[in-house]
């Protein structure tokens, strides 16, 4: 089977599991990323860099009218350039391997090509992001403590990014 009938057959099952976020889905989304992380969320680096910036999307997987999968991303500056902040992404314990986790990841890859982001930045496992091509991106220096390991880009427009990180 040819990578693009891969793809394509791919984005056909994302697109019928996946749908895009509505502010109606908002205290779902919160209740859903608490149940995932809890209050120490907010302590960490990524979430104080999406305080106070609206996201340019956002994804949802529901099951029975509830949502059980979310991930959003949020505009960012690396450096001088322009891209696109993912996280948090998460899947509700009882369905964790049902593989949401990647159908959200693969639908903000989507959303920031037709965006034409310069690349998504993310905070993440390696072993697991790599699989969506997202490499080390050490020189991209995030606005307080994080393992520099953690950080990674998707390259889309740019090959590479250096600098500080803020939003966009």
């Amino acid at each position: 089977m040819s990578h693009a009938l891969v793809q394509n057959t791919l984005s056909a099952a994302v697109a019928s599991r996946i749908e895009a976020e509505t502010p109606a889905d908002a205290a779902g989304v919160e209740a859903l990323v608490m149940a995932a992380f809890g209050p120490g969320r907010y302590a960490k680096t990524a979430e104080r860099l999406r305080e106070g910036s609206r996201a340019t999307a956002g994804f949802i997987a529901r099951r029975d009218g509830r949502i059980v999968g979310s991930v959003r991303l949020w505009p960012v500056v690396v450096g001088e350039t322009p891209g696109l902040f993912l996280g948090p992404i998460a899947v509700d314990a009882a369905v964790r391997s049902d593989g949401l986790g990647a159908e959200l990841v693969q639908a903000c890859i989507d959303a920031a090509r037709t965006a034409q982001a310069g690349g998504v930045l993310l905070v993440g496992d390696r072993a697991y992001f790599e699989r969506f091509g997202f490499v080390a991106a050490p020189e991209a220096r995030l606005p307080g403590p994080v393992d520099r390991r953690r950080v990674l880009w998707l390259a889309i427009g740019a090959d590479t990014v250096s600098g500080p990180v803020r939003i966009g």
